[in-house]
């Protein structure tokens, strides 16, 4: 093998949420990063966010390896509120929906996550829901999936981390 080629970098769906995610639950205190939470009118209702995870996740849509998926309860108004009010740029990623899916007794976000994961073929994925910790179902589907599923279920009222970031980019490799 020549030494100056790379290795194939293998595709992980992010799956993202936004509610204790990337928009906190009232919010107190400081961000990871020490400064202020910024509000933004969102046009539905006002977000508070950390700049620095909204350029992380930026940055992160940019690898090579990254496919970012909506799995949110804000569906498609994600990308057509939220991301230009805290300068996202996740306008085109997919979003999936509970259409369909929030009827029966599983959680919602679960089944539409297997069923994208069914339809692309993904065979490894970083899933980031601060209800996850809440969702026996979701910690045994992704257990079952061992290293080919990274789940990180910040605190609520603090949202994702620097550490929660790293460990995102560490998985993509």
């Amino acid at each position: 093998m020549d030494s100056g080629s790379s290795a194939a970098v293998l595709p992980v769906s992010i799956y993202l949420d936004v509610d204790g995610v990337v928009n906190p639950f009232s919010p107190t205190g400081t961000t990871d990063w020490g400064n202020k939470w910024t509000i933004a009118d969102a046009g539905i209702l006002d977000v508070a966010f950390a700049p620095e995870v909204v350029n992380e996740l930026n940055d992160l849509a940019d690898h090579p390896a990254a496919r970012f998926v909506w799995l949110t309860t804000w569906e498609r108004l994600a990308p057509e509120f939220l991301c230009p009010a805290i300068g996202l740029n996740g306008q085109d990623w997919p979003v999936l929906s509970s259409q369909g899916w929030d009827q029966g007794a599983e959680w919602w976000k679960l089944v539409a996550l297997q069923k994208d994961v069914a339809a692309t073929g993904i065979d490894r994925i970083a899933w980031l829901d601060d209800q996850l910790s809440q969702e026996s179902d979701a910690r045994s589907w992704a257990e079952y999936q061992q290293d080919r599923v990274l789940c990180i279920s910040p605190d609520p009222r603090k949202g994702l981390s620097r550490s929660d970031l790293a460990a995102v980019r560490a998985y993509l490799g």
